[in-house]
């Protein structure tokens, strides 16, 4: 395939430095652009950047946006909507896709309008309307956020206890500590079950054929113990259009046809033995996610993310093993601290034992003659993948990799993975979820 003209877009924070890297080091022309002026130095000294990404619109063959937020109530969503009606390749949302992660209850609506089995959940714009709920109907609950503060990570609650006693006290707590910025909240009835993510590649018309499933890891400590964070770890497979795929995105695929929609789009789940109920929708590329997928593409990352914006009938080898990516992070990672980050973290040199950088993935890191260094203001400078043909392969070429890296103060978490060797894969297995779909 000769050269490529790729525009990427970070019209908030810095996510998708790696593919446009990886992109770039493939032989495309890339630029780069970085809204938040805190982050406009990652990726410095690895991709070349432009600070007025409608100036290059006409010079790109594809147009990609990293993620569906920018503020005050508008989403990329829009942008990529414009550009489409004017002719552009672009990989990115509408505003429909874009609200299905924005408005929890819309995206329930969808999935119910499409056939789509979901969990009881109310949404509610009052707390003691909520508690009052979680009186007269006593369950344990999740509390998720909606709005603004939806992306604050530590709001998110899941409830313990079977009267809702618990979430009845966190909800009069957010009541005053929150009640001025939280304007809504959805309560969703808890399942117990395996969480696991189907994540496809929509090139306009139709998903590819390879679907990704994926296993987050949010909480920051290894036992699922600690606060909650965007991502701490995530492992994952590839396999076809089964079951879990079929309950889920097969029936919502006229719905994103009719949209337009291109690009990454995952719908995270609990399953069991009675069925598959969707929690949450990631209509962009997921974090670190795209990382790991990129590990396993075995086909150029470049020519994939083209033909899928010009829909030309995408094809995409994978890795058929397994595959972990580990997040590293710096103090005070999850938390905001400019004190303690430029004491710890900031411009921290990254120093490998080896001269090897497979598998290796940027996150909020930059490049200043010749060395890595952490940059940015949110202490997650890098990813680290591993791939076998296990689970534990992948786990022990990840975590060999690991070993080999330093950055003073860095953590990590050492368990991603092991829930799937621990029975969640024997348990999707058993109930039948996993089997080609006849």
């Amino acid at each position: 395939m000769d050269a490529k003209r790729f525009l990427v877009v970070s019209a908030d924070a810095a996510l998708i430095t790696d593919l446009a890297w990886q992109i770039h080091r493939e032989g495309h022309d890339v630029k780069y652009y970085i809204e938040a002026e805190s982050d406009r130095e990652i990726g410095d000294g690895f991709v070349p950047k432009t600070d007025d990404w409608r100036a290059e619109v006409e010079w790109a063959d594809v147009v990609v946006f990293d993620d569906i937020w920018v503020g005050d109530d508008v989403g990329t969503g829009a942008f990529a909507r414009e550009l489409r009606e004017e002719g552009t390749a672009v990989v990115g949302g509408t505003p429909n896709t874009d609200r299905l992660e924005e408005d929890r209850g819309y995206a329930m609506d969808v999935l119910e309008a499409h056939g789509v089995d979901t969990i009881e959940h109310h949404v509610f714009g009052d707390f003691d309307a909520g508690i009052q709920h979680v009186r007269e109907h006593p369950a344990p609950y999740v509390i998720k956020p909606l709005g603004e503060v939806q992306n604050v990570k530590r709001l998110l609650y899941v409830g313990t206890e079977d009267d809702g006693s618990d979430v009845v006290d966190v909800l009069r707590a957010y009541k005053k500590a929150w009640g001025h910025r939280m304007k809504g909240f959805q309560l969703q009835r808890k399942v117990e079950g395996v969480e696991i993510a189907i994540c496809g590649f929509f090139d306009g018309d139709r998903f590819i054929d390879q679907v990704n499933f994926n296993f987050e890891h949010k909480k920051l400590f290894p036992g699922n113990i600690g606060p909650s964070t965007g991502e701490m770890g995530t492992s994952m497979f590839w396999g076809g259009r089964n079951k879990l795929f079929e309950e889920t995105f097969g029936k919502l695929e006229d719905w994103l046809a009719g949209e337009g929609y291109v690009g990454s789009i995952d719908i995270n789940c609990i399953v069991n033995e009675t069925g598959i109920y969707p929690l949450e929708f990631t209509p962009r590329f997921g974090y670190p996610t795209i990382a790991l997928q990129e590990e396993s593409f075995e086909s150029p990352t470049g020519r994939f993310f083209y033909d899928l914006a010009h829909g030309n009938d995408p094809e995409l080898e994978v890795h058929n093993g397994f595959q972990i990516g580990v997040r590293v992070v710096l103090p005070p990672f999850p938390f905001d601290d400019e004190k303690t980050y430029d004491e710890n973290s900031r411009n921290a040199a990254v120093v490998f034992g080896t001269d090897s950088h497979d598998g290796i993935h940027l996150e909020d890191t930059k490049r200043v003659d010749g060395q890595w260094r952490v940059a940015g203001e949110s202490g997650m400078p890098l990813v680290v993948t591993g791939k076998g043909e296990t689970m534990q392969n992948a786990r022990e070429q990840a975590y060999e990799r690991l070993d080999d890296i330093v950055i003073p103060n860095l953590y990590y978490r050492d368990d991603i993975g092991e829930r799937w060797i621990g029975g969640d894969g024997d348990r999707l297995q058993a109930w039948g979820y996993l089997g080609p779909q006849s």
